[in-house]
């Protein structure tokens, strides 16, 4: 027996498909931050039970259009533990919560990852998963509520979601 379990490969159609929906979901997630300087950061459980961690910083400005990374090789490693995430053969569970810079303390919003696509937490979940542990020194965040991204359909495979 191996000394760490084997994840499965979820297969070339699997994973292009999952890529396709995470340049969706980034987008949709851009779009609903808005301007402004954010953290995003993705917590998933695998399916060995191992947590998986990525987070990014970026800035986003709608006008004129522009998003700038402060690590291109953290904003890649998020992106494919997202797709990951999406894909869901080797990931059990995944929550994606986007803090934002503002004053007088950062906003908080944050989608749970679901049936391969992002989908609001509500604002108690939010804040179970936004607030630091007791005894540590953290800001106070203001927890608003995430949107609904809107999904598009897959396109290389039969809706496997429904």
């Amino acid at each position: 027996m191996p000394a760490r379990p084997e994840l499965a490969y979820p297969g070339d159609a699997a994973i292009k498909a999952a890529m396709n929906r995470t340049l969706t979901a980034r987008t949709a997630v851009f779009q609903a931050l808005g301007d402004g300087e954010h953290t995003l950061t993705l917590v998933a459980e695998r399916t060995d039970h191992a947590f998986v961690t990525g987070r990014t910083d970026l800035s986003i400005g709608i006008q004129p259009l522009r998003l700038a990374v402060l690590s291109e090789d953290a904003f890649c490693a998020f992106r494919m533990l997202l797709v990951f995430a999406l894909e869901a053969s080797t990931i059990r569970s995944a929550l994606l919560i986007a803090t934002t810079a503002s004053q007088p303390r950062p906003r908080t919003r944050g989608w749970a990852v679901r049936d391969g696509w992002l989908h609001p937490l509500d604002t108690n979940g939010l804040q179970a998963a936004a607030v630091p542990c007791p005894d540590a020194m953290a800001v106070e965040h203001e927890v608003h509520p995430a949107p609904a991204l809107l999904q598009l359909p897959d396109s290389d495979e039969e809706n496997p979601h429904d």
